[in-house]
């Protein structure tokens, strides 16, 4: 039977979660194949009843306070410390978590939702968290920077009209208005890549359970948004051409494995996004999977500019639609062996 909490190794520092450094891999290569002989802490390949942990978006560019689009919540402080209950969680349950997956939000400087797409009469471009409609569009508000057609291989008509017809698709949707937001997990950058403590404790699970870790890349299309890790907002274009195709990893995942635990930011955006793409998904194929998805609550934030938005009321009542449709909303610090439909195959083994 496993053990029902390990205790955290010494390295982990909490009060570092909300800070950028350097992970000393050798070190934590050392400690972690001690740390599975001491608490017997089998390979991964070995678990009968699998577990992924599944990070979206757990990246500078969201996490600490400092970075362009920080999630703090209502509390100011969520991102942060969603990341301690996330790592502390990780180390409590090395010996039961099979996989860990982390999806990585990754961009470019010119992308429909950044700036430079964009312009205005004067050939100024939107300042961030400019909301742009259908309506804006039509009525030349904002057009399309014919200066970046030829950077990104298309026609400055075709821009136009890809911008008239992508407006317009999230208007009939019911979508979020194209959003404008500040340069963020821009590939190559120190935005994009996760938060040290989050790297660490990931490659700390890797070595002690012989396990590798799985990368999903996501938004580098530039014309498109990209929350969801499963696929883009808009997935064609004005012609009917498809713009990216759909990735099933994550439905993989949820066949393969007996439980998927999913965690990141933000709970109102790409979290929401996510799931409930792998919501509708598994409806259309088996419904009776969506019991294996645990959503870890206090791991996640919705997004809340002060005095500007406040998305909080939104992303509970999404993560209320998960539960009603059969998905487990659950907390890092409760025992995974005492969570509904876990326990029993867990304490099996």
């Amino acid at each position: 039977m496993k053990q029902k909490h390990l205790s955290i190794p010494a390295h982990y520092k909490s009060d570092t979660v909300g800070k950028v450094w350097k992970v000393n891999y050798q070190e934590r290569l050392q400690g972690a194949k001690q740390w599975s002989v001491t608490h017997d802490i089998a390979p991964s390949a070995n678990d009968r009843y699998k577990v992924c942990l599944v990070a979206i978006d757990v990246q500078n560019t969201f996490c600490p306070p400092d970075f362009e689009l920080y999630v703090g919540g209502r509390s100011g402080t969520g991102a942060v410390d969603d990341n301690k209950r996330l790592c502390e969680f990780i180390y409590r349950n090395l010996n039961k978590i099979t996989n860990i997956t982390a999806t990585l939000d990754t961009h470019h400087p010119i992308q429909v939702f950044h700036s430079l797409f964009l312009v205005d009469e004067n050939g100024e471009h939107p300042d961030p968290f400019t909301l742009i409609s259908a309506d804006d569009i039509r009525r030349g508000t904002w057009k399309f920077n014919t200066a970046v057609a030829q950077e990104l291989g298309i026609k400055a008509e075709y821009g136009q009209q890809l911008l008239e017809h992508y407006t317009g698709e999230l208007q009939k949707r019911e979508k979020f208005d194209l959003t404008v937001w500040p340069y963020h997990a821009m590939l190559g950058g120190i935005g994009h890549a996760l938060v040290s403590a989050l790297e660490e404790a990931i490659f700390f699970h890797s070595v002690a359970r012989n396990a590798q870790p799985d990368i999903i890349i996501k938004g580098r299309h530039p014309l498109t948004e990209h929350y969801s890790a499963l696929g883009p907002e808009i997935d064609t274009d004005h012609e009917g051409t498809k713009l990216v195709e759909k990735d099933d990893a994550l439905i993989r995942k949820v066949k393969e494995y007996d439980a998927v635990i999913i965690a990141g930011e933000a709970k109102s955006h790409c979290v929401a996004w996510t799931v409930d793409d792998l919501m509708h998904e598994l409806q259309k194929q088996d419904s009776s999977l969506l019991s294996k998805i645990y959503l870890l609550e206090d791991c996640t934030s919705p997004v809340v500019i002060p005095d500007v938005i406040d998305y909080t009321d939104t992303a509970d009542e999404i993560f209320n639609t998960f539960a009603e449709a059969g998905m487990r909303i659950v907390r890092s610090t409760d025992p995974i062996e005492q969570w509904p439909g876990i326990m029993k195959q867990i304490t099996a083994e």
